[in-house]
């Protein structure tokens, strides 16, 4: 055998090494169990893939973003495979790891049901204890085809990849085609047999026992490829960890965020609905939501003024002229709703506020003394999302942006950037989020079709966000491709209390739009200049950042969101009128408070203001009417009895004046 120079690659180190002919990856891991694939030039490779001269070389943990990935492949194979040995009718779809887990896609002629999904998980667990092996084999399309006879998605998907189009057939497709060679996984028992086969492109665990820790969590509907003119199939989601341990905490965080679901939340607390009657992602707000969104609205327009924005107001519908002339039509097409025909021309749902301020922006001649020129409004616009993707207030078709655009030289531009980007942060901070990063979204010049502007244009402002992103100290995670056709964008990314993260404002620099509308200014030595576009949204929508918070505080709002801040609760009837008393102060104090009147027993409605997450508590019984006091009582649960009324409003008004979390 002759020898062979490969580079192993760790994140200590680059070490040259040297091995036979026909050296496996697995080889330079044997003594690394948690190394379940290999990174070979920069590519993912099974275990199995044999080494060629020069090869640089690394492992990959099945702790890591892409071992975790190849886990739930492998996953979501053996899931197929149990499907097909308990339901032989079944045709297979496509099946791809997603975040936090993987699916698959059957044809069946029944539905899957609970009792359906034991089944699975008991006949997987059985296939991985067989300890059976992933073998890869590139076949042709032809043979291919001959093989999966059976298999008429798959043979679609081969056609697809045929006529060039495997990327775009359906969501994980690529993971069954991918581009090139097309590959065949055999799972093989002890005796070498092939024991099951799939159309797919890898790479996977070297064995089933491989698998540690999975579940499986529910059954849907999904049309092939996404398409709703194709049949419906039913889809199986799973998820699988490295550990058992992580699976546990996994679990626990689902369990967790189910508790916490702003729609559950919005129905129990009395703030939000989606009357039918409107139609889908289309959301009514209640008397007590209300409370809230107001609250939202008020603290985001006084910042905006302190921050030197000019309060504007545009119309819900315009010609669709306005947005060829803005660049959003053909662009932006798909997420608008139809036109409306009226008095011989076409009109528009606004989708965005952004033409409009530009017509303000026009409506007079402009000097760069005036710049930066910045416009704010609470712009109400329509989306028209898929039924599938709308859910609850985070993904609607109707929202509120408390949009704004400021219109600036270019020398101004990288310091509107930062101060923007400090107003977002410190609005997000205001209302309890302060674990973020930003996210740099750019061109794909692979794909500069997408996108309109020069080199250029695209270089400088690409730049500009550069440079402010990370001069905040922030990580900044680049998102090639994500940016708008009109310039790239930097997302603030939140974390919530339980580690979900949420993208929440943006910032983009536009040089599209003032050259679509001829913006001008004069500039100090007369000359006609363009101004710079900087787009922002500190919560992005209202809608949006409504349903984050929700989940964000698990619906226990700080006092100076929450609807009720004060639940007034008598012992005895004859309590009630000293406690309107008292409630009467607060509300002179600027506190929302609600006397409970009702016939129900004191501890129930203590019980009450809790399960509606009202953070404080006033009780009084006789001693307290003698004593001019109250029982004082935070939502927590603790209490402070025989406390004067004046402190007792004095702390209500300390805390919600503060903003504190109580």
């Amino acid at each position: 055998m002759s020898e062979l120079k490969i580079v192993v690659l760790t994140a200590q180190e680059r070490q040259e090494r040297a091995v036979t002919t026909g050296t496996k990856a697995w080889e330079l891991f044997a003594d690394e169990p948690a190394v379940i694939a290999a990174r070979v030039d920069g590519k993912l490779r099974d275990l199995s893939h044999e080494l060629t001269e020069g090869a640089e070389v690394e492992g990959v943990l099945i702790d890591s973003a892409d071992g975790r990935d190849i886990l739930r492949h492998s996953t979501a194979h053996v899931m197929a495979q149990a499907v097909q040995q308990l339901f032989p009718e079944a045709k297979l779809g496509i099946g791809p790891p997603v975040k936090d887990g993987f699916y698959y896609d059957f044809d069946v002629e029944t539905p899957f049901v609970p009792a359906d999904l034991e089944k699975i998980e008991s006949r997987m667990r059985k296939i991985i204890k067989e300890n059976q092996r992933f073998s890869r084999r590139p076949i042709s399309d032809h043979d291919a085809i001959g093989e999966l006879q059976d298999e008429p998605y798959k043979i679609e998907l081969i056609g697809l990849k045929g006529a060039g189009h495997s990327e775009d057939a359906a969501e994980g497709a690529a993971v069954e085609v991918g581009a090139g060679e097309l590959t065949i996984y055999d799972n093989l028992d002890r005796k070498g047999e092939v024991v099951w086969k799939d159309l797919c492109r890898g790479p996977h665990l070297p064995t089933t026992k491989r698998i540690p820790a999975f579940k499986l969590m529910r059954s849907a509907a999904a049309y092939w490829r996404g398409d709703e003119k194709n049949k419906q199939l039913q889809r199986l989601y799973g998820t699988a960890w490295e550990s058992k341990e992580a699976l546990e905490e996994h679990l626990h965080l689902l369990e967790e965020a189910e508790r916490r679901d702003h729609r559950k939340l919005g129905r129990e607390l009395d703030l939000f609905s989606f009357p039918d009657e409107l139609g889908s992602g289309l959301p009514v707000f209640h008397p007590k939501g209300g409370v809230i969104k107001r609250e939202m609205e008020d603290y985001v327009r006084r910042r905006h003024i302190e921050e030197g924005f000019s309060y504007v107001g545009t119309p819900h519908i315009t010609k669709d002229g306005l947005f060829h002339t803005s660049g959003h039509l053909p662009y932006y097409a798909d997420t608008m709703f139809p036109p409306m025909e009226l008095e011989g021309a076409k009109y528009q749902l606004k989708a965005m506020n952004c033409p409009m301020h530009n017509l303000i922006y026009a409506s007079k001649g402009r000097s760069y003394r005036e710049l930066p020129l910045r416009f704010f409004e609470f712009g109400q616009v329509y989306r028209y999302e898929k039924s599938g993707v709308v859910h609850g207030l985070t993904r609607v078709r109707g929202l509120t942006q408390d949009d704004s655009h400021s219109y600036v030289t270019p020398e101004q531009a990288p310091g509107e950037v930062k101060h923007l980007l400090d107003f977002m942060l410190s609005v997000l901070k205001d209302f309890g989020l302060d674990d973020f990063y930003l996210e740099l979204s750019t061109r794909e010049d692979s794909n500069k079709e997408k996108f309109v502007g020069s080199d250029e244009d695209w270089a400088t402002a690409t730049g500009v966000l550069e440079r402010v992103g990370a001069e905040t100290g922030l990580e900044l995670v680049p998102d090639p491709g994500g940016a708008a056709f009109y310039g790239p964008k930097i997302s603030v990314q939140a974390k919530d209390a339980i580690g979900r993260t949420w993208q929440m404002g943006t910032v983009q620099y536009d040089f599209n739009q003032p050259a679509g509308f001829g913006l001008e200014y004069q500039a100090a030595d007369g000359s006609r200049q363009q101004p710079v576009m900087i787009h922002s949204a500190k919560f992005g929508s209202i809608e949006r950042f409504f349903g984050v918070l929700v989940e964000h505080y698990a619906g226990a709002f700080p006092p100076w969101l929450a609807p009720v801040q004060v639940q007034a609760i008598p012992i005895a009837d004859r309590h009630e009128d000293y406690l309107y008393d008292i409630a009467a102060q607060l509300r002179r104090a600027g506190i929302r408070v609600e006397v409970d009147d009702t016939d129900d027993r004191m501890q129930k409605k203590i019980r009450n203001a809790q399960l509606q997450k009202v953070p404080f508590m006033i009780i009084a019984g006789d001693k307290d009417l003698e004593a001019g006091a109250v029982s004082f009582r935070y939502r927590d649960g603790h209490q402070d009895n025989g406390v004067p009324v004046e402190e007792a409003i004095a702390r209500v008004v300390a805390a919600v004046e503060s903003h504190e979390q109580v």
